[in-house]
């Protein structure tokens, strides 16, 4: 279980898992020397961004990543960045693979993103949302010395 960060006024623990496809479906990370260029990229992208890259995972023709930021990136950015980023340069490291994929992109244009609580179930947010103004011992972020509740 990952540790909850601080910055400025801010409490936060946000982690996503997100996937996407390589162009046309090609089984292009199954070559180890792709894959292993790959999962670097993803490492230097995320220190560079001071993101939390938790896992990287494979079937070669797509990506899942287990990645935390901070608040300031939103979802969609945080995808864009580690999109575009690790595409120009695992072109950089391998232009022997533009001739596989016509157009010139590595991966392709969707993706799918779920995010991922800290200890908290979506049972456990919907329970506390409902008895919102019910409840008379309110509860404090452990984050903080002093009570946001």
């Amino acid at each position: 279980m990952g540790k909850i960060k601080t910055a400025a006024h801010t409490c936060y623990y946000i982690r996503y898992h997100v996937v996407w496809v390589v162009k046309y479906r090609k089984n292009l990370l199954f070559r180890k020397e792709i894959d292993k260029t790959a999962r670097r990229i993803f490492q230097e992208i995320a220190e560079r961004y001071e993101f939390e890259l938790e896992m990287y995972g494979t079937d070669g023709d797509h990506v899942h990543l287990f990645v935390g930021a901070a608040p300031r990136y939103s979802p969609a950015r945080i995808t864009q960045i580690m999109k575009s980023v690790s595409a120009r340069e695992i072109f950089k490291a391998h232009p022997e693979i533009r001739k596989e994929l016509w157009g010139g992109e590595f991966w392709g244009d969707g993706y799918y993103l779920g995010t991922v609580g800290h200890e908290v179930t979506e049972s456990i947010v919907k329970g506390y949302i409902k008895n919102q103004g019910k409840e008379t011992n309110h509860k404090k972020f452990e984050c903080m010395q002093m009570s946001l509740f």
